[in-house]
C-alpha cells in the first residue's frame, strides 16, 4: 500500500508552529519561563530535557490543553487557546499516557476517534489502513488493545494521532517504558513520517533519540529554553572540549565534587575537559585523595548529552 504524503505547498518556507514567550506558573513554582520557538513545515523539532524540565507543560499549552499565563501559540496560522476547537484540528497529539480503550480492538479505537474527527466512512476506512500499516499493526488490527504489549499500545496511540492528517504531530516521550524492539519500531515510524513531510514536535529525555530524529533541538532546563539549533550548532557550544568518563569504586560523588560541572551517572563520573592529558593526571590525584579506585577511563567526542552538561551543569537524566 502506498504511503500517505504530508507535504504541503510551500513546505520548508513557512512555520507550522510559532510559540512566543510562553509562561506558566503552578502556585509558587514556575513551570515554563519565557519559552519560544518555531517549527517549519516538514521539520522534526525536538524538545530535549530531563523529567520536570517543562516539556509536557509546554506542549500542553501548544495544543490548547492548558492556557499560558503569558505568551501566545499559533499553529497553521491560527491562534491556539483551550476554546479554539477548529484550530486544534491541525494537531495530532500523542500523549505520554495511553489514550485508548483497552476493551476495543485497534480498528475499533481508530474508527471511534476518526468519527470524532468527522472523517467520512470511505475516508476513515482508507486512513485506518494507511496508519495501521505505518505503525506496523495491520496484522493485529482486530486484536483488543488490552492484549497488546506496551510498545504496541504506543504505536496504536500514534496511529490515532495521525488519522485526521494533521499538519503537526506532537509526540510526548512516546518510547518511555517500552522494550528495545518496540522502541526501534516507533522510531522508524517517526523517521518515515519526517521523510513524508509531516511536521513533528518530539519531546524526550533520551539524547540518542533526539540525535537520530530531529532536524533541530531545543534544550529545556527548569522551564527555560537554554539553547536551540541543529546538532552541529549545539555541539559548537561545547567548543573543543571532550567528554571524560571515569569508572571506579568508592565515593564517586566525592570525586565528582573535585571538578566543577562533573556528575555521577550509571556508576561513573562524567566531566568535560579542554586538556585531556592534564585532566587525567588531576583525576588520578583526586581519586587518590578521596579513596576512589579507578577501574576505567574513557574519552568521547561531544554529543547532545555533553551539550546539556555544559549548559546546565547537570546530566540529562537527572
Amino acid at each position: 500500500m502506498s504511503r500517505p504524503s504530508y507535504a504541503r505547498p510551500g513546505m520548508g518556507g513557512d512555520s507550522v508552529v510559532v510559540c512566543r514567550d510562553l509562561r506558566r506558573r503552578f502556585g509558587d513554582r514556575v513551570g515554563v519561563d519565557g519559552v519560544g520557538f518555531e517549527i517549519a513545515r516538514g521539520e522534526t523539532y525536538g524538545l530535549l530535557g530531563p523529567n520536570g524540565a517543562g516539556k509536557t507543560t509546554t506542549i500542553s499549552m501548544l495544543c490548547g490543553l492548558l492556557a499560558p499565563d503569558e505568551g501566545e501559540v499559533i499553529v497553521a496560522g491560527r491562534p491556539i487557546t483551550p476554546s479554539s476547537t477548529d484550530a486544534k484540528r491541525a494537531i495530532g497529539l500523542v500523549p505520554q499516557d495511553i489514550a485508548l480503550y483497552p476493551d476495543l480492538t485497534a480498528r475499533e479505537n481508530l474508527r471511534f476517534f476518526g468519527r470524532l474527527q468527522g472523517l467520512g466512512k470511505a475516508r476513515l476506512a482508507a486512513r485506518m489502513g494507511e496508519v495501521l500499516e505505518l505503525v506496523g499493526l495491520a496484522d493485529r488490527a482486530d486484536d483488543r488493545v488490552e492484549h497488546y504489549s506496551g510498545g504496541m499500545k504506543r504505536r496504536c496511540n500514534i496511529a490515532a494521532g495521525l488519522l485526521h492528517e494533521p499538519e503537526l504531530l506532537v509526540l510526548d516521550e512516546p518510547t518511555v517504558g517500552v522494550d528495545p524492539q518496540s522502541r526501534n519500531a516507533i522510531l522508524e515510524s517517526i523517521e518515515e513520517l519526517g521523510r513524508s513531510g509531516l511536521s513533528v514536535l518530539y519531546t524526550t529525555h533520551y539524547m540518542e533519540e533526539a540525535e537520530r530524529l530531529c532536524d533541530r533541538v531545543g534544550i529545556l532546563d527548569e522551564g527555560r529554553l537554554v539553547a536551540e539549533g541543529t546538532r552541529r550548532e549545539l555541539i559548537a557550544h561545547v567548543g573543543h572540549q571532550a567528554g571524560l568518563r571515569v569508572s571506579g569504586t568508592g565515593d564517586l560523588h566525592a570525586l565528582a565534587a573535585e571538578f566543577p560541572g562533573a556528575v555521577v551517572r550509571d556508576g561513573a563520573v562524567d566531566l568535560l575537559v579542554d586538556d585531556t592529558g592534564r585532566r587525567l593526571a588531576e583525576v588520578v590525584g583526586a581519586a587518590e585523595r578521596v579513596h576512589v579506585v579507578i577501574t576505567g577511563i574513557d574519552t568521547s567526542e561531544p554529543d547532545l548529552e555533553a551539550v546539556f552538561l555544559h549548559l546546565t551543569g547537570k546530566a540529562l537524566r537527572d
